[in-house]
């Protein structure tokens, strides 16, 4: 069998999508299903350059290549999801989300202007008339689910599938440091975090990892210099070794983002055995996290947040109680590459 990975990319940038496309990829191969990912080109300004890049989905051709057929096209993205193939499964992560649930909020950029506003509604058009020719349509998590269920009354499958190296992750001890993965975006509000420092003990620490770019970034760094490099570690980029072992050593994650799709990062957490702090709006990763049972679900606010973490550092052994928590939560749950191929190769 021969398997196309639809999706799009932003030139230059590299995130969870892009990890997730080349696991699928590599798990298809190690079953001997031959796959490769098809990557279109994305821009999102002005408004008008979505247009462009849906009518390029719509009319690539993945039938066939050098006169052999492509049996099947997976679909991961929006644009990509309009690809049109004679069997096409959709696995998708996420729509363009300014068209729907940040559409008038700070978050999005559609609303501004008519164009704009235009565009969102192409947008919800063509997800509406061409997300059903999907011969099986699978959402990467409840939160994408209810979302499509919603706004477009398209139902779907939740197919939970595991990080990349997940059997990499372990538990070294529970050193006095918070770890908050995760490119600085106001998205993932690693401000939050930063202020919920300013009223903990200096013995406690704040590990940031990720790539930094823009105002956001830059209002971070500021922020991280004004409570002491000794206090907050901005360490950038790092490779996946330096993660791993800092997954393995910390005392708990931090995971404030905004109504995320999914995310690695709760997950991540889990499978190193440690806790997550995350916020009653913070969308996929509640679908894991248990107030209490597994890390802490607070409200959105530094104080809230201190509150947790001063929990976890007064009492390492509720880290590692709540941490085991969460690793038997993953294997109750059972998010296995075996029964992820088995669905979307039915």
């Amino acid at each position: 069998m021969r398997i196309a990975i639809a999706t799009t990319q932003v030139p230059f940038l590299r995130g969870g999508a892009e990890i997730h496309a080349a696991s699928l990829r590599h798990e298809l191969e190690l079953r001997g299903i031959e796959a490769d990912i098809v990557s279109i080109p994305f821009k999102w300004y002005p408004p008008a350059r979505l247009l462009d890049a849906m009518l390029m989905a719509r009319l690539v051709d993945l039938s066939a290549v050098n006169g052999q057929p492509i049996d099947r096209v997976i679909t991961l993205k929006f644009p990509a999801y309009y690809i049109e193939h004679a069997c096409k499964i959709g696995w998708v992560l996420h729509q363009h989300r300014q068209a729907y649930d940040l559409f008038e909020t700070p978050f999005g950029d559609l609303h501004h202007d008519a164009e704009g506003r235009a565009v969102a509604a192409e947008i919800r058009k063509w997800d509406e008339r061409y997300l059903p020719e999907h011969r099986a349509l699978f959402a990467n998590s409840r939160v994408v689910r209810d979302r499509l269920e919603r706004h477009n009354g398209i139902r779907s499958e939740v197919l939970y599938h595991p990080p990349a190296s997940a059997e990499r992750y372990r538990c070294a001890g529970f050193e006095p440091f918070i770890l908050a993965p995760g490119r600085l975006d106001p998205m993932k509000r690693q401000l939050l975090a930063l202020d919920a420092f300013r009223s903990l003990p200096p013995e406690v620490r704040l590990v940031l990892i990720g790539p930094s770019t823009g105002p956001y970034g830059d209002a971070v760094s500021a922020a991280a210099q004004a409570l002491g490099p000794h206090r907050i570690i901005m360490r950038g980029i790092v490779s996946e070794a330096e993660k791993l072992d800092l997954y393995a050593r910390c005392l708990g994650v931090y995971n404030g983002v905004y109504d995320e799709d999914y995310g690695y990062v709760t997950l991540e957490a889990f499978l190193a055995g440690k806790p997550v702090i995350t916020h009653t709006d913070s969308g996929g990763p509640l679908e894991f996290v248990r107030d209490g049972e597994n890390g802490f679900v607070v409200p959105p606010a530094g104080a809230e947040i201190a509150a947790a973490i001063a929990r976890l550092a007064a009492r390492p052994a509720l880290a590692q109680e709540l941490g085991d928590a969460g690793r038997r939560l993953l294997a109750a749950l059972g998010i296995d590459w075996d029964k992820i191929i088995a669905r979307l190769v039915a």
